[in-house]
């Protein structure tokens, strides 16, 4: 019996402490959170959250620190770059894991983990080297208009490369969870195998190619290097894929640590931060409602 009830606690405090380290990651991005809006209070004191945030104006030395254009810019740079990911993230792991024979599947397979491991520094370079100069001679004139190449659509081509990787690998590891019995009984049944792909595999993993998407869009809402570099770092919203933009990764790597002798400059950048962060929190709860009405309907 007193074995028994040391048992009996054992399994309680395990059960609280599993308990409490499955919300050690909530409590620590809440403590983020408080940590940024903290430091960026002196800024929202002085002036409404809502007139900081919405306002356009960029001019630290007469205290205006107006993030709207770099919030449009992060915006308009990670949802292109997601746009342009999504589908041939989709096609080639279709591709891998259902037509390509194995000899092509075991190449491409650690090509892709590569792509994944290289620094961003070397994605801001290759995009330097080709993607600027060919939106700024090649793509920019086939559309009637000037751009010098440093442009949202460099920015978005160079993350949707650098986000391909890692959205192809989750997805490929969905399909491959998937049981053969059931392409095989697909089969049986008379349909084809794009059939097959169309209307079970892809209903079968459409939640992980969801969370798949979501963790592509997580990265790169925050990627800085490489958009840094190609961008072209211009504080305006932009109003075409041509036009510059400044992101916030960018607006906070470029300018911590030079600015602070000017009055609230740090606190702009702690805000600037804290929305980055927030951000991230409303597209992954957005993608949890819609992941948990596909798992819903599939039911």
């Amino acid at each position: 019996m007193t074995n028994y009830l040391w048992r009996l606690r054992k399994e309680i405090w395990a059960s609280k402490f599993m308990g409490l380290s499955s919300s050690l990651p909530v409590f620590l991005i809440l403590l983020m959170l408080l940590g940024l809006f903290l430091k960026a209070k002196p800024l929202f004191v002085l002036k409404p959250l809502s007139q900081i945030i919405f306002s356009s104006h960029w001019l630290p030395l007469k205290g205006h620190f107006g993030l709207w254009p770099f919030i449009m810019g992060t915006l308009w740079v990670t949802l292109l770059a997601l746009f342009i990911a999504a589908p041939i993230s989709l096609f080639v792991a279709i591709f891998l894991s259902e037509y390509a024979p194995s000899g092509i599947r075991e190449i491409a397979r650690p090509m892709i983990d590569l792509l994944a491991g290289l620094p961003s520094v070397i994605y801001g370079v290759w995009g330097v080297l080709i993607i600027v100069p060919f939106v700024g001679r090649y793509l920019a004139p086939l559309f009637g208009t000037y751009s010098s190449g440093y442009s949202v659509l460099a920015g978005g081509l160079v993350l949707a490369v650098m986000i391909l990787p890692t959205i192809i690998h989750v997805i490929l590891e969905i399909f491959r969870a998937i049981p053969q019995a059931v392409r095989e009984a697909s089969l049986s049944l008379g349909a084809t195998k794009w059939e097959t792909i169309k209307h079970v595999l892809l209903r079968q993993a459409a939640p992980g190619i969801l969370a798949a998407l979501v963790l592509g869009l997580s990265r790169a809402l925050g990627e800085t290097m490489a958009v840094l570099m190609v961008v072209g770092n211009v504080v305006q919203v932009p109003r075409s894929l041509f036009d510059g933009a400044y992101p916030l990764p960018a607006l906070i790597a470029n300018n911590y640590g030079e600015m602070m002798s000017i009055p609230l400059y740090d606190s702009a950048l702690m805000l600037a931060a804290a929305i980055l962060l927030v951000l991230v929190i409303i597209f992954n709860l957005i993608a949890r409602l819609i992941l948990l009405r596909v798992e819903k309907g599939l039911r």
